[in-house]
């Protein structure tokens, strides 16, 4: 009896064990997928040319200057400052971004035909950008901590994990299977499941090149799979480590843009 029941606890014990490795193992693959997709350098600053086409295929393009911020090492708080240059409906908007991992993260919408600075709710993060298929929250990213991670395979190329919103009630997909690449740790392909579990928005990684020694992504789609239509993104004059000061990731800088480092 005393046999079977140190057999039986052990098996417990290994089996909780095993499940711990592979919680860390996968948690350590998305915060270092997070870190390839956005932490890459100590700053960004980049062009990027969006190209927005509604299911009939009829084109609106936009051009925007970003310029992205860590405050310290690896995955953490961050600033974005998103500059709009094209076209006139657009020109001089801005969007900024304060990334906060403890708490939700800040955003404003400045718009200068009327000359307005807007706050984007915590409950509007998953809306559309700027009329995009991209969503707010896609431009400086999700927070690790909303989700519980499944390292469901392991190929020769991804690895491949499945997600799931710890609180569903607050946003529109009931999962999300990310493709990572294993030697870049890029994401490669997202794809978004409904409540009724059919997927809906697939996002990919068209193009990557090595710019200053860091494998960069320039190269983006997300498709809208259930009513049609697709947003592309192209960076270009890709720099990192400019030295981009804190103060102009500040209110004050929506209507005075910092036009030194948006050259």
């Amino acid at each position: 009896m005393k046999k079977w029941f140190f057999a039986a606890l052990s098996s417990l014990i290994f089996a909780a064990s095993a499940a711990q490795a592979q919680e860390t193992d996968v948690m350590e693959i998305v915060t270092k997928a997070i870190e390839a997709m956005y932490y890459q350098g100590g700053d960004q600053k980049a062009r990027v040319e969006m190209s927005i086409l509604d299911k009939s295929g009829r084109e609106r393009n936009r051009q925007l200057i970003l310029l992205r911020r860590n405050d310290g090492e690896g995955y953490g708080d961050q600033k974005y400052y998103v500059f709009f240059e094209r076209p006139s409906d657009v020109k001089e908007m801005v969007f900024m971004a304060l990334k906060n991992i403890d708490h939700a993260d800040d955003r404003w919408l400045y718009l200068p035909a009327l000359d307005l600075v807007k706050r984007i709710a915590a409950s509007d993060e998953r809306t559309s950008f700027v009329g995009s298929h991209f969503f707010y929250e896609d431009v400086s990213g999700r927070n690790i901590d909303e989700d519980k991670h499944e390292l469901i395979d392991t190929t020769d190329e991804y690895y491949i994990i499945r997600s799931l919103p710890k609180n569903p009630e607050d946003v529109e997909f009931s999962s999300y299977m990310s493709r990572v690449d294993r030697t870049t740790f890029l994401p490669m392909k997202m794809e978004y499941k409904d409540k009724r579990d059919v997927v809906y928005r697939v996002y990919t990684v068209l193009t990557v090149e090595e710019i200053e020694g860091h494998p960069t992504i320039t190269d983006v789609e997300v498709e809208d799979t259930a009513m049609g239509g697709k947003t592309v993104l192209h960076y270009s004059a890709v720099q990192y480590d400019v030295g981009l000061p804190e103060n102009i990731f500040s209110e004050r800088f929506l209507r005075r843009p910092p036009r030194q480092f948006l050259k």
